[in-house]
């Protein structure tokens, strides 16, 4: 008779799974909980105990440590020595492996859940029994998700056994859980005693969907999700239209990141590309909306719209009358949601966008390689900033310098942002020298470019920028400072009346 080692956390499809092994003629051995759920189904089952013939010891910890399961998983049936080893040991064979760990990434995410807890949900036997049935995957199909039940079930019953190509595709599941499990422990310890960047470093990603297609048609490409994707596009429920496409989800991701950065202020961010071309702030989301729009109604056709306050019908009329690839925001009211749908193609996720959440890391791939940095999520204060010209901004006019230094940190550099009146009214992205981006932005503001102020992510190297700004009748700028040229930058600026203040930080974004 067959015998098959079952010992899961996941419970899910269980009790069918394992009457259907024991119709097709298995004995199961099982501990713990996954015993008495199966024995409270009315289905015979042998303890670990009986196997080992050692007590579950340390209120579990020790319990499949055994060599009477690890050398019936490991014993290689075809080698002759092995086999009769084990025939002098009296070692039954086990020829199924149903495991799944401990919960150990649900535990970590309680609220007010203790280091103890944590340590007690960090499994032993489990990933054990599944490496050592794995590696013997020749002759042992080994299970750790609930998915792959009906597969097994459907082969035994045809087959009188699995494929070995099923065996081999269910091993390399079973390594990937195993590694998965350990990345979040590593994690978990890493973060605990306050190592930033480890020696070596392990991240662990679930899928969420396969992509139709990656940033090209040509290319390949699904989406996953890291351990805690609270202030992720992961995490969105989505309302309406069809499923984000890879380009969505990197412009997604950079519209609510700039929204993180007008935290209990009304604000509407329009983008493409990667890059805003409209951002708003007023005193309702409604208002917001307007400037977001008016301050690029072309670029923001087929782009990206993300909120920071539930979506009325007011809001809803508007956003419906041009092309949007998708809107995000917190909530939709029904009516709104009854207006929007009515539009086939446009996508509708549902977020938080008002969680003040950071990602602690960032992670750039490079050929063979990762970059890893904290995240951009430096923020200013008026106190913080240095005035470097003889007139000094206005109170308007340090309101909006705030506001386009929390702008443009978010622009591709070499990066230049004009804005006024709580609004971009021009915008300068990916340029290979500062002047050509600062004249961008100006020949989008136009005339409105006048009395408006210039938000710069790195400092001015020559005075060609400030010689442009003040035939464009900006009246005040906003840049890091920390050039040898500065002093250049600043005399442009007494000579003509502008008030330049420095932030001492920069934001480069490549």
């Amino acid at each position: 008779m067959k015998r098959a080692l079952v010992s899961v956390s996941n419970k899910e499809n269980l009790v069918p799974f394992v009457s259907g092994l024991i119709n097709l003629g298995y004995e199961i051995i099982s501990t713990g909980g996954t015993k008495r759920a199966l024995e409270d189904a009315g289905l015979s089952v042998i303890g670990i105990s009986e196997i080992t013939n050692f007590p579950e010891i340390m209120d579990g910890r020790v319990k499949t440590l055994h060599p009477n399961v690890h050398g019936a998983l490991l014993c290689v049936r075809d080698n002759p020595d092995h086999c009769k080893q084990i025939e002098e040991l009296g070692i039954d064979f086990i020829d199924l492996v149903c495991v799944n760990l401990y919960p150990f990434k649900e535990t970590v995410q309680k609220e007010g859940v203790s280091h103890a807890e944590i340590i007690e949900n960090i499994d032993i036997g489990g990933p054990s029994m599944l490496r050592s049935a794995s590696k013997n995957y020749q002759s042992i199909p080994v299970l750790c998700d609930p998915k792959d039940y009906d597969l097994v079930l459907d082969e035994l019953r045809e087959f009188g056994e699995t494929r070995l190509e099923t065996r081999e595709r269910l091993a390399a599941k079973v390594f990937r859980h195993t590694a998965r499990y350990d990345a979040m422990i590593a994690d978990y310890l890493t973060k605990k005693v306050g190592e930033q960047f480890p020696e070596s470093l392990t991240i662990t990603f679930d899928k969420v969907q396969d992509l139709r297609y990656g940033e090209n048609p040509h290319q390949k490409a699904a989406f996953y999700k890291g351990m805690n994707p609270k202030y992720s596009l992961a995490n969105a429920k989505q309302l309406h239209g069809k499923e984000l496409s890879y380009n969505n989800i990197q412009d997604g991701n950079a519209a609510i990141e700039i929204l993180k950065d007008f935290e209990g202020q009304f604000a509407a961010v329009g983008l493409k590309h990667m890059n805003p071309c409209g951002v708003g702030i007023g005193e309702s989301i409604n208002a917001a909306w307007d400037k977001a729009y008016e301050a690029d109604p072309v670029s923001i056709f087929g782009g990206i719209v993300a909120l920071n306050a539930p979506v009325d019908v007011e809001l809803a009329e508007k956003l419906s009358k041009i092309f949007l690839e998708i809107v995000i925001a917190p909530k939709f009211e029904q009516e709104a949601l009854d207006i929007l749908t009515k539009k086939k193609n446009i996508r509708l996720m549902e977020l938080d966008t008002t969680l003040n959440a950071n990602t602690a890391l960032k992670y750039t791939n490079v050929n063979d390689g990762l970059l890893v940095q904290d995240m951009d999520t430096h923020s200013l204060k008026e106190e913080d900033l240095r005035c470097v010209t003889n007139r000094k901004p206005t109170q308007e006019e340090m309101k909006q310098l705030l506001f386009g230094w929390n702008v443009v940190k978010h622009v591709k550099s070499n990066a230049i942002v004009l804005v006024k009146d709580n609004m971009t009214i021009g915008v300068g992205a990916g340029q290979m020298n500062r002047v050509g981006a600062a004249k961008i932005a100006i020949e989008q503001a136009g005339d409105k470019a006048k009395g408006s102020v210039m938000a710069s992510d790195a400092f001015f190297p020559m005075p060609d920028t400030v010689e442009e700004a003040v035939k464009a009748g900006v009246t005040a700028i906003i840049q890091p400072g920390g050039s040898i040229k500065d002093q250049l930058s600043i005399d442009v600026c007494n000579e003509n009346g502008i008030a330049m203040v420095f932030t001492g930080v920069r934001h480069f974004k490549h």
